[in-house]
């Protein structure tokens, strides 16, 4: 995956064309590598114009962008399979479906099912997608970015200058953390690959939730030391998950590939908002 130099990075869920190159102790299952993403250097500006310090959203008046997953340049043929597509609720037929909602509200079946997850507050995650460029099977499949800096610290010292996270707000509720998406890359996986991703990333979520990524002992803080290890216990973590009085219903969706839940509700649609920047705050400044 190539990754900005401009924003806040988080972990990135890819899988690589070749053997992967990426270091430390992210989880490998199948050909799939997890990088960790860190603070990079931040460009202030875009475009000439200064970026906002918050960014607010509200049902009523502001609602949260919302677009299209297109099919990308060179994707390989997906076959719609009419059964699958009729075995599994996925909503009405012939309304778009809506990818974030339908994750959230499995997300919060699983963190009341799974105690490795039972402190994460989903209504402080935002749930967001990002278009593939390509219909590779390689490359990102999902990243969780945090919005705060470790142990939850609102600012941060570079270079002598005090810098803060641009902040969301959703309804007037702030966001922790931006939980992003790659389509339809992400629902073309198998359902194993698709359930262990989505584990992999809320598991990265701090068990002090305060907008920070969870810390590991030594030098792969951000993933535990054995590759191997860290994609069994997602793994494992997943297989209770299912056995545990999961809701079957909230999970369906993810049996389907993108092409089949397209033919059935004619699109499919998602959040798209703008990757969290890193922003100097004035001296005598209030971070609020």
């Amino acid at each position: 995956m190539r990754t900005e130099s401009d924003t806040i990075r988080g972990t990135v869920s890819s899988v690589p064309a070749f053997t992967s190159s990426g270091r430390g102790g992210g989880a490998k299952r199948r050909g799939t590598a997890v990088a960790p993403e860190r603070v990079s250097n931040i460009s202030y500006r875009r475009r000439g114009a200064l970026l906002p310090p918050v960014l607010r959203w509200a049902e009523s008046d502001n609602p949260l962008p919302v677009r299209s997953v297109r099919v990308p340049a060179r994707a390989r043929a997906q076959r719609a399979g009419l059964d699958a597509r009729l075995a599994h609720d996925t909503g009405p037929a012939g309304r778009p479906f809506d990818f974030c909602a339908h994750v959230r509200r499995l997300c919060a079946d699983v963190v009341r099912h799974c105690g490795d997850l039972a402190h994460i507050d989903v209504s402080r995650l935002l749930f967001a997608i990002t278009q593939a460029r390509t219909g590779m099977p390689f490359g990102l499949q999902a990243r969780v970015t945090p919005l705060r800096f470790r142990h939850g610290q609102l600012t941060r010292l570079r270079r002598g200058v005090a810098h803060q996270v641009q902040r969301y707000y959703v309804d007037g509720t702030e966001m922790l953390y931006l939980v992003t998406f790659c389509l339809p890359r992400f629902l073309d996986q198998d359902f194993d690959d698709k359930f262990i991703t989505l584990f992999h990333e809320l598991y990265h979520i701090s068990p002090q939730f305060e907008g920070d990524l969870r810390r590991h002992n030594g030098r792969y803080d951000l993933h535990s030391r054995s590759k191997k290890l860290y994609d069994q216990h997602m793994a494992h973590l997943a297989r209770s998950y299912l056995g545990n009085g999961a809701d079957h219903s909230l999970h369906g969706f993810l049996r389907l590939n993108f092409e089949q839940l397209r033919e059935r509700h004619g699109s499919v649609v998602g959040v798209v908002v703008p990757r969290p920047r890193l922003l100097p705050v004035p001296a005598g400044a209030l971070v609020v």
